[in-house]
């Protein structure tokens, strides 16, 4: 069975699921390019307010094909290049996309599998779901920004462990470290991120995509250069249409509907 990148709507959500499954959904550079379309798509598409990235079967994502990858050893340096730049732009896609991006994980994470996990906005995993940097397992090295993702988010200490050693990761303990939003039961994580969606579909967008701008921007500024962005995104927002929607709607306590 190819490598491909499925999609679905299902209300104001489009669903993308990685299918691979005689390999884990592992990835391939066809899927690197379908997703950057897709997203392209959604982005201007008011029907969809919010995306689902799963996997399909029993797991979301082995990483990359090691077959592939080995044959790569023997191709020039600038086309081993070209399948991470691939990857790096979808990567890139996901974080500058003004829709929220949901992760919903069964199984195994591992890898760039993982690093696209680490990418989204919002993380629901199955209970029994394990996560890997497996690089070094294989003498490797990260890509997809996983060491960037890991190292802004963890101590040091704890970053170095998981990276070096490949050691798997259970969902609950990444929970705990605050990467994962929630953790549902197995055979779960899509139904529940579903309902996440639902839930995000129901705010402004232009307020969420405030929101994934601003705390995408807050790492690279001080606090005196990010308040001044905040502002110019308050101003924004508070003379969009979606602004008198939910205001008046709160005073009135009713429920609002806010414009795409």
């Amino acid at each position: 069975m190819t490598a491909q990148l499925k999609s679905h709507s299902q209300g104001q959500t489009l669903v993308l699921t990685l299918s691979n499954p005689e390999h884990r959904n592992a990835l391939d550079p066809v899927m690197y390019s379908a997703g950057v379309e897709a997203l392209n798509v959604a982005e201007t598409n008011p029907d969809v307010r919010s995306v689902i990235l799963t996997g399909e079967g029993k797991h979301f994502c082995a990483g990359g094909n090691l077959n592939r990858i080995l044959n790569n050893r023997a191709a020039p340096p600038e086309q081993q290049a070209l399948g991470i730049d691939a990857l790096h732009s979808w990567i890139e896609a996901i974080r500058t996309f003004p829709k929220p991006v949901i992760a919903a994980v069964e199984g195994a994470a591992a890898g760039a599998g993982f690093s696209l996990v680490l990418a989204c906005d919002l993380v629901v995993a199955a209970a029994d779901s394990q996560f890997v940097m497996a690089y070094t397992s294989v003498g490797l090295s990260p890509d997809g920004g996983g060491s960037w993702f890991l190292s802004r988010a963890l101590p040091r200490a704890l970053v170095n462990q998981f990276m070096l050693l490949g050691e798997r990761i259970p969902a609950q303990r990444l929970a705990d470290a605050g990467l994962i939003n929630h953790i549902a039961p197995a055979g779960e994580a899509l139904p529940q991120a579903l309902a996440l969606a639902e839930k995000l579909n129901q705010r402004a967008p232009n307020a969420l995509a405030s929101i994934k701008e601003l705390t995408e921007a807050a790492c690279g500024h001080d606090v005196f250069a990010h308040m001044h962005t905040e502002k110019q995104h308050f101003l924004k927002n508070l003379n969009h249409v979606n602004a008198g929607i939910g205001i008046q709607a709160f005073l009135d306590k009713q429920t609002p509907h806010y414009k795409p």
